[in-house]
């Protein structure tokens, strides 16, 4: 693992912009595994930047993100797939059928899940794999547990992550119980992986991380296996 400290979240936010630009920039149909939440917003808004500049070309770039409420539809002002177009898809020159989001709405989750997992091999695997880091060391909504599942699948949310996104919702209850989500496996597949870890709050996530211990307590701490992960992280998440 690479660890890159930043000062602030502005400089992490611009480090992991300038590492994805150049991804685009080497190989223009590149593949991007995306997340969402308020860690990438940053990200996203520097991507788009270098867009409008007209340095940076999305037209042949494919994504898939890493999960998705289920069940939520997609338009729901607090779906994944609405969030991705707000901050990114509708502000850059992709081709919106080159973006994948999982289903919120399908009526069949195994299947969508199974067809999901079916197009990443189809489309040639994620070159750059882009990841958040829950308090409690999740991630995509593969939550702590004794036994982790490899690939895309359907997850019950844990209590600690139903709090954690309720800030999004008008109260906890209207927050889904379960979610559409990568594997363990499906994530450890993409050449390059890249951690945005912000905050006070994400302190002892990454400190596990940074450890020789491997988990399913902190289901990241499985990253430490993969050949290519590089952790850019602030000042305020990596000093006590």
């Amino acid at each position: 693992m690479k660890l890159i400290i930043c000062e602030n979240y502005d400089a992490v936010m611009e480090q992991a912009a300038q590492i994805t630009i150049d991804i685009i920039k080497n190989k223009p149909d590149c593949i991007l595994g995306l997340p969402t939440g308020s860690t990438p917003i940053g990200l996203y808004n520097n991507l788009v930047k270098e867009y409008e500049a007209g340095k940076l070309d999305f037209s042949q770039v494919k994504s898939f993100n890493l999960d998705e409420y289920y069940p939520i539809d997609p338009e729901n002002d607090q779906s994944y797939r609405y969030f991705m177009n707000k901050h990114l898809f509708n502000r850059i020159n992709i081709d919106i059928n080159n973006t994948r989001v999982p289903n919120g709405n399908c009526e069949d989750p195994n299947q969508e899940c199974a067809e999901y997992e079916k197009a990443i091999d189809l489309a040639g695997g994620i070159d750059l794999q882009i990841l958040g880091i829950g308090n409690n060391g999740h991630i995509g909504f593969n939550e702590p547990d004794k036994n982790l599942q490899a690939y895309t699948h359907m997850t019950k949310l844990t209590e600690n992550t139903i709090e954690a996104n309720s800030r999004f919702f008008e109260k906890s209850d209207d927050v889904p119980r379960k979610a559409l989500t990568m594997g363990m496996a499906s994530i450890m597949k993409a050449e390059k992986i890249l951690m945005l870890i912000t905050g006070k709050a994400k302190h002892n996530a990454l400190m596990t991380l940074l450890s020789d211990n491997i988990t399913t307590d902190v289901p990241a701490s499985l990253l430490k296996l993969h050949t290519d992960v590089t952790i850019i992280c602030d000042k305020a998440s990596y000093e006590e």
